[in-house]
């Protein structure tokens, strides 16, 4: 069989690919267009986020059995009409899953903790140690959306901190979650929850899902976490949360505003919202790398390699 690989991902994946006697060319700079003139050759396809796989272009791949991306995210797919056209989708969300756990956790100590305020005026000389006080996570109750991959990772890390753990996942039947988890209704979530981790992927149902409305439903002011993707959180509703100190504090390793055809943050076209959200000491912000580690390069590079020897059989 006949891949082509367009992402930049760890030679794990074209060595096992090769290693299973099939044919790899490495394409990564390429762009849909570019693409889109290749694409009947080809058996498989693995796929970077920054080219969107649309009707058009599954249209005019004649010969893919199967799309992989490198990650969790499928948003830039069109997997109902792939798979509705005998094209199966995967992804690798297993390998990332222990990177993205342990980042949300760094996350909610640096909210707790106020680190990343709390380094910045240590460089400018600034030793504030009473309006640096932190907050302990044993005996909060942390509410984890969406019990998959990422966010059963994130619970298993919490489990020494002795916090209580609720969950809430739509999609799952009951009995999903571990032990030390208490599998909870949304409204008991907002009831309860002293911090929130969202973990569920971009789609029509879950794009603003942490509007206005989801932020006054919680029964007490609470921290809010993102690791899953930017348009979840709708910017306008977080930063009014913030200013009535509904929401205490946020950290967002994803951002409404990102853009995944590009590197980078347009400054000159963001919103006053989200400026107010970068003014805002209590904001803690990294650049969509919480499931970005040295081990988790290889492990979703061979998790998706074994899943396309699988699928090419």
């Amino acid at each position: 069989m006949r891949i082509l690989v367009t992402d930049n991902t760890h030679p794990v994946l074209v060595e096992r690919l090769t290693a299973a006697g099939h044919k790899c060319r490495v394409w990564t700079d390429c762009n849909y267009d570019m693409l889109l003139a290749e694409v009947a050759g080809y058996d498989a396809l693995v796929v970077r986020s920054k080219i969107a796989i649309d009707r058009n272009f599954l249209d005019h791949a004649r010969h893919l059995k199967c799309i992989g991306r490198v990650g969790a995210g499928m948003e830039t797919i069109d997997v109902d009409y792939a798979e509705s056209v005998g094209i199966r989708c995967l992804n690798s969300p297993e390998g990332n899953r222990d990177a993205v756990g342990e980042h949300a956790v760094g996350l909610l100590l640096a909210l707790f903790d106020k680190i990343a305020r709390a380094d910045a005026e240590v460089r400018q000389g600034q030793w504030r140690r009473e309006a640096n006080r932190g907050l302990e996570v044993k005996d909060r109750t942390v509410g984890i959306i969406g019990f998959g991959n990422m966010g059963s990772a994130f619970a298993k890390r919490l489990q020494g901190f002795d916090c209580t753990i609720v969950a809430y996942d739509k999609y799952k039947p009951s009995g999903y979650a571990p032990s030390y988890v208490e599998e909870v209704s949304l409204d008991e979530l907002q009831c309860r929850a002293d911090v929130v981790s969202l973990h569920v992927p971009l789609t029509d149902e879950t794009y603003h899902l942490a509007d206005s409305r989801f932020i006054a439903a919680f029964d007490h002011p609470f921290f809010l976490i993102n690791t899953s993707r930017g348009a979840v959180v709708e910017t306008t509703a977080l930063a009014e949360g913030l200013k009535s100190g509904k929401v205490l504090g946020a950290a967002l390793d994803v951002i409404e505003y990102e853009d995944m055809s590009r590197d980078g943050l347009d400054l000159d076209n963001l919103s006053s919202d989200f400026r107010y959200l970068l003014g805002s000491p209590v904001m803690v912000f990294t650049p969509h790398v919480a499931g970005w580690t040295e081990e988790s390069k290889y492990k979703l590079a061979a998790v998706l390699a074994d899943k396309i020897i699988e699928v090419l059989k």
